[in-house]
């Protein structure tokens, strides 16, 4: 299993690289977009500052479009590189042109099919929307349960994206989820507890160290 940081702002990342079990970074178009550095930029920034994958998502809507621009991807970001590649026809077209040179991942994924459909095209990751899934299907964590009895014995993993609570999150893995990306005031709430609070509180008043 794998934790990720879901956001495309430098400093957030720094954060994430000093907690020390953060290994990616996931961004999107709409992440991208809230900050004023180049695009080209902020991925190389992005590389930086962590050992793990940073997964940059195609805006391109055509196939040619799409490969120049994952290609395009890799030149800045390098062996760190996942292409997230929105599940559709030529999503998926895309997934099975690149996929031999370049990890991909399949994102906005609403159905169970389009998981099988993601395993057949080669990609290493199909990512679910749970917390949005929630809002427009009735049941996030059962579109993953439904997702990981698809892809049971394949080399594509899930992984669980829109957390919006640490039991969400905990739910989703449950479920079946791979991995989990979140931003980062999801990240550092997931490591906290009241109870683990009031503990380390009476340790502190009670008890003695070195």
């Amino acid at each position: 299993m794998s934790i990720y940081l879901d956001s495309a702002i430098a400093a957030e990342a720094e954060v994430a690289r000093q907690l020390g079990w953060v290994k990616g970074i996931t961004t999107n178009p709409t992440l991208l977009s809230k900050t004023d550095l180049p695009v080209q930029t902020i991925l190389k920034k992005l590389a930086e500052l962590t050992t793990g994958p940073v997964f940059y998502q195609l805006m391109s809507s055509d196939l040619n479009g799409m490969v120049a621009e994952g290609r395009a991807a890799f030149e800045i970001i390098g062996q760190q590189t996942v292409l997230k590649i929105p599940a559709s026809l030529v999503g998926f077209q895309a997934v099975a042109s690149l996929s031999p040179e370049i990890p991909c991942a399949v994102t906005a994924i609403y159905s169970a099919a389009q998981a099988a459909v993601s395993q057949e095209a080669g990609a290493t990751y199909a990512i679910a929307y749970v917390n949005r899934a929630t809002r427009l299907l009735g049941d996030g964590v059962a579109l993953v349960r439904e997702m990981a009895s698809v892809l049971t014995g394949s080399n594509t993993e899930i992984l669980a994206a829109s957390i919006k609570s640490p039991e969400e999150a905990a739910a989703s893995l449950q479920a079946g989820a791979h991995h989990l990306t979140l931003p980062l005031g999801m990240l550092q709430s997931m490591t906290t507890h009241e109870l683990s609070q009031k503990t380390i509180d009476e340790f502190a008043h009670n008890g003695r160290g070195i």
